[in-house]
């Protein structure tokens, strides 16, 4: 399983290094960063024993970018060392490699706002699925185009009309 998070995130690393988006602190000798290390690094964060100190460990991010914390749990995730530890590791990831990719293909953004809204007061509260806060932001773009276009389909017609 570690062997295809690393071998996507290579990918991903490689694609984004021959594109020159990425700025690495160091350098091989042509130049550019070094895939692997920044991997290697990347991952590093999830098991940083100065990162997750008090947290229970089947709560943490993985790096599949699941986080299990049961809904009844939300209090203490929330209210708990959960919550920074997990937002250090997000940053930790960040700050080494900001265009990294979850298995699950999420983003850090996408992490980070699964848990404001599950950690939230709103109806999101204690939804900790990943998965399904992306689909659902996915639905509501959907959503937005099609009401666009409609609107936009709308004033060319009118304005058609109206020649």
């Amino acid at each position: 399983m570690r062997r295809r998070i690393l071998a996507l995130a290579l990918v991903y690393v490689c694609m984004w290094k021959n594109f020159g988006i990425i700025n690495g602190d160091e350098e091989d000798p042509q130049g550019g960063a070094d895939p692997a290390q920044i991997v290697s690094k990347a991952l590093l964060c999830f098991n940083d024993k100065y990162v997750y100190k008090s947290c229970e460990e089947s709560w943490r991010l993985n790096d599949e970018g699941n986080l299990k914390v049961p809904k009844d749990k939300t209090e203490e995730f929330c209210e708990g060392p959960c919550l920074s530890e997990t937002y250090l590791v997000l940053s930790c990831i960040d700050n080494i490699f900001a265009n990294f990719v979850f298995y699950n293909r999420a983003t850090i953004e996408d992490i980070r706002d699964t848990v404001q809204a599950a950690c939230g007061y709103g109806p999101e509260r204690g939804n900790f699925d990943v998965a399904e806060h992306i689909q659902d932001e996915e639905n509501s773009a959907e959503k937005a185009t099609s009401q666009v276009l409609l609107g936009l389909g709308l004033i060319i017609m009118g304005r058609v009309l109206f020649l």
